[in-house]
């Protein structure tokens, strides 16, 4: 992961999202972490990534193995 000031990334937003399709990129302000910018190289990826950051579907999952576990017992 590498830091990237905000106003680097407000000149070239493209290449900064093409960049980040292999590495994440903090983006700085005033040199302080103000975010983080996460390309995706297919809408596979980007499908992926919204599952594993949706909360009803984490916990959807997490109930599902609380379930299996007392099956299996």
């Amino acid at each position: 992961m590498r830091e990237v000031p905000l106003s680097a990334v407000k000149e070239d937003l493209p290449r900064h999202l093409r960049e980040a399709e292999d590495e994440a990129i903090v983006i700085t302000r005033q040199g302080r972490p103000a975010g983080v910018l996460i390309g995706f190289k297919s809408e596979a990826e980007w499908l992926e990534y919204r599952l594993e950051h949706d909360p009803p579907f984490r916990r959807l999952i997490e109930r599902a193995r609380r379930e299996l576990r007392r099956l299996t017992r």
